[in-house]
């Protein structure tokens, strides 16, 4: 069951979902980049907050998951 469980979380959060998330100066840049009719701009500015965004989630996973494995030993 546990790793059933596992699995199904880390398939969610493998998972792409497409979401956007910009800050107020980021978001006026790709607001004149879309009058401009050039996407490309705010389209990289959302990957790259996107990037930014997972790095975090990911220290606190690792460190999750050592921290199980040292609990699960002892």
């Amino acid at each position: 069951m546990k790793k059933g469980l596992i699995l199904l979380v880390f398939a969610f959060s493998l998972s792409i979902m497409n979401a956007d998330a910009q800050c107020a100066m980021c978001r006026r840049v790709a607001e004149s980049s879309r009058d401009a009719h050039e996407n490309k701009v705010g389209k990289g500015l959302n990957n790259g907050i996107l990037y930014l965004m997972t790095l975090p989630y990911l220290l606190a996973g690792i460190g999750g998951i050592i921290w199980y494995k040292n609990r699960k030993k002892s």
